[in-house]
């Protein structure tokens, strides 16, 4: 079969199309014939070795050479322990190496795909929504009403936090640039600020809960942004602004009661039930920038480098006859 492989470090030049034995199922597992998949910036961070990256064995060079997160596609085998999956089954969800024809998945990991929506809709889903979801939720304990600001709103992430924050009954502010304004207010955002002629952190303005989908300012302005019992939830963005959520976010949260928090997304099946169930509803329609076969995937992530996709950058795959 088919596959992306990323056998050193570096740019997206050093990606491999090529040929690479087809997986089988262990017992826990669905194989997954993909359809289509998403590229995500933690894509990025394996090609190029990031150095939380690099802290998993595999210093010099990638230890495991697999490339991919997101996915949707058609159950063609299972593992004998697996119970809620059958051959011939639509599913999406996560598993590394989903850049490739097929993938084995934990069945832990899967979900039906919603059946309103593509395979290439159902791809843009897993951890960007997964992230807006547990960050939003589970870490910013979003409740009806509250005042919520997404920075970074035009994004993969942020596209997926506007829409599920309006579902849960918040005043959603979302920030973003000028060509994105549109397309926030479209999604359900009360307010938008384009931080091209607005510096929201000079606005004077307060919110419950902030979730930073593309963090770029210092954890102290957005602390300052939160109301007296806000939460600050630190969900993307430059890598400094991670090992800066990463290092103070405990401190700060223990000084007053307004709490910084950084969390990795949790790839679940009861999640992604919950996404299913707002998908089928109409509650969050995925947003796709761009798509690209999957012999084009160094050109798809060059693009997401460049940091101007709107939404989610998809990956088409057709299936050679081999496969």
């Amino acid at each position: 079969m088919k596959a992306i492989v990323c056998a050193q470090y570096g740019p997206p030049e050093v990606l491999q199309f090529t040929d690479v034995a087809k997986p089988a199922p262990t017992d826990n597992e669905v194989l997954v014939k993909i359809h289509a998949a998403a590229i995500n910036p933690l894509d990025r961070f394996f090609m190029r070795g990031a150095p939380l990256i690099r802290l998993i064995p595999g210093m010099r060079k990638p230890r495991d050479t697999r490339l991919g997160v997101d996915l949707a596609g058609q159950v063609e085998a299972v593992g004998k322990n697996v119970t809620q999956f059958k051959p011939g089954d639509e599913v999406f969800g996560a598993c590394r190496g989903s850049l490739a024809e097929y993938v084995c998945v934990p069945e832990d990991k899967l979900a039906l795909k919603p059946a309103n929506i593509s395979f290439e809709d159902a791809a843009a889903v897993p951890i960007a929504a997964l992230t807006a979801l547990q960050g939003l939720r589970d870490k910013g304990r979003i409740q009806p009403g509250q005042r919520v600001l997404i920075d970074g709103a035009s994004g993969g992430v942020g596209t997926f936090a506007v829409q599920i924050a309006k579902s849960f009954g918040a005043e959603v502010t979302a920030v973003c640039s000028t060509r994105n304004v549109e397309r926030a207010r479209s999604l359900g955002a009360g307010h938008v600020m384009d931080y091209t002629r607005e510096d929201f952190i000079k606005s004077g303005r307060r919110y419950d809960l902030i979730l930073g989908a593309n963090a770029h300012h210092s954890i102290f302005d957005y602390r300052r942004l939160l109301t007296q019992n806000g939460i600050y939830v630190i969900a993307g963005g430059a890598v400094s602004q991670i090992f800066q959520g990463m290092l103070l976010a405990p401190l700060l949260s223990r000084m007053g009661s307004k709490k910084v928090g950084f969390f990795i997304a949790n790839i679940n099946h009861k999640d992604l039930v919950f996404l299913k169930e707002l998908l089928e509803a109409g509650k969050v329609v995925p947003v796709i920038d761009r798509r690209y076969p999957l012999s084009d995937v160094p050109r798809a992530i060059r693009y997401l480098e460049e940091g101007h996709a709107q939404g989610k950058i998809v990956i088409t795959i057709e299936h050679t006859k081999e496969a």
